[in-house]
């Protein structure tokens, strides 16, 4: 299992924060590791909204299915990805002397053709460094 925990502050309220967040579709625009969301339903938003994310690390493409199974606004929504990796992720929002405090977590298992346990350890590291990155690119989104 790779568990995976980033956290960056952001220059804004958290209600604003979780707008530009709840915006599922357009997550692309700042996660570089997600090339396409396409929704499962018609649901956009809450719990039980599912979403298949081509994701793309590296020479690494796969379709990461994941459903909302925590819808808390403006503090918390959670995932339970069901697709080949499977696992848990959750984006946490709180209040930082009028800034965001975003905290993104992430428990992941690996089938053992994409390496299990090593798989598992290599991926938490790149993970660490690529969703760094993708909090950068959502605090940008904030810049005055």
């Amino acid at each position: 299992m790779a568990h995976v925990e980033v956290s960056r502050l952001i220059a804004a309220p958290v209600a604003r924060v979780w707008d530009d967040l709840a915006a599922l579709d357009t997550h692309v625009e700042w996660m570089a590791d997600a090339e396409r969301i396409t929704f499962i339903g018609t649901q956009r938003r809450g719990v039980g909204t599912r979403l298949e994310v081509t994701t793309k690390v590296g020479p690494l493409r796969l379709a990461d299915i994941m459903e909302f199974v925590a819808w808390e606004p403006p503090r918390h929504m959670a995932v339970r990805h069901v697709g080949v990796v499977r696992g848990s992720g959750e984006f946490l929002l709180d209040e930082a002397n009028g800034s965001t405090r975003f905290t993104w977590r992430e428990q992941l298992w690996f089938p053992w053709y994409l390496g299990g346990p090593l798989g598992a350890l290599v991926g938490a590291r790149i993970f660490t460094v690529v969703w760094r990155r993708n909090l950068r690119r959502l605090a940008r989104r904030f810049a005055s």
